[in-house]
């Protein structure tokens, strides 16, 4: 029974990317060493392999569905750019003690959880003044197209534009450094700060910025896991590949969910989920450890 549990939580996981399309890597690590008892060092390069693969199924699933949403040149840029930091990263994690790998983890989960509760707020009132226009009979109704910020800079969007614009490539390139850094160090996606890179500094509409994010995982994780190499980590490959399996399968079940609940509510449950783990790692690290 004891492959039951990693395949549960994994499934659990995958519900939670599936609907809201981020957050596995920074919900793996706590659930690797709270739940599943794994050294936070392990923990962190476990992660990579459980995020990597996903990406690369979803990837996968979306080149077949949807080809036009992934940005190949852009997104293989963007990976390339944080380069550095991801092997930085990579090499930094080991050489910090424990409890203080968990005390900026868990920071992180704070900041991002903050930082989704933030745009769940924003994102209610912008569905309640929808519900008010829809309600006022004397009014038409206009179905509004999701906005598509490509053009919205007034520039030539990907990475040419860039070249005209030397604010815009200092925010990608600190974006791709930090989320490399944060990959390889955490052993955490980064999609949370891809997705925002990608649509203010590259001009990507929402649905080009989540598809090309992937393409980004799967680069970053691949390189992290490849900067570990020589380091003393042991990776439980039967709990990783249940846990996977699980996540998969989650993330299946998650995409309907998306669409059958209010966005706001699920950023809601999301932001407040991280600030949870983020206060528990938290008392865990030094009241309890």
């Amino acid at each position: 029974m004891e492959w039951l549990i990693p395949l549960l939580v994994g499934l659990g996981v995958g519900i939670v990317v599936g609907a809201l399309g981020a957050g596995g890597g920074i919900l793996s690590v706590p659930i690797l060493i709270y739940v599943l008892g794994q050294d936070p060092h392990n923990a962190t390069a476990e992660s990579l392999v459980i995020v990597g693969v996903t990406a690369a199924v979803s990837l996968i699933q979306r080149t077949l569905k949807n080809p036009q949403q992934i940005r190949w040149g852009e997104g293989i840029s963007f990976a390339a750019i944080g380069v550095i930091g991801t092997v930085a990263g990579s090499l930094l994690n080991p050489l910090v003690p424990q409890a203080w790998l968990l005390t900026t983890f868990a920071a992180l989960l704070l900041a991002v959880g903050l930082l989704m509760l933030r745009k769940a707020r924003q994102t209610r009132h912008r569905e309640a003044a929808e519900a008010t226009r829809v309600s006022q009979p004397d009014e038409p109704v206009v179905d509004h197209p999701e906005p598509d910020t490509t053009h919205a800079t007034g520039r030539q969007p990907g990475l040419r534009g860039l070249l005209s614009d030397p604010r815009q490539l200092m925010v990608l390139v600190a974006a791709a450094s930090v989320t490399g850094f944060l990959t390889g160090f955490f052993g955490v996606g980064g999609g949370f700060a891809v997705v925002p890179a990608l649509t203010l500094a590259l001009g990507f509409s929402m649905r080009h910025a989540t598809g090309t994010s992937l393409l980004v995982m799967v680069i970053t994780t691949a390189v992290a896991l490849l900067a570990r190499i020589g380091q003393p980590v042991e990776i439980n490959w039967l709990l990783v590949g249940l846990f996977t399996l699980g996540s998969m399968v989650g993330g299946l079940l998650g995409g309907p969910l998306a669409q059958r609940a209010r966005p706001s509510t699920l950023t809601i449950v999301f932001g407040g989920l991280l600030f949870t783990v983020a206060v528990w790692t938290g008392v865990q690290t030094w009241l309890l450890g």
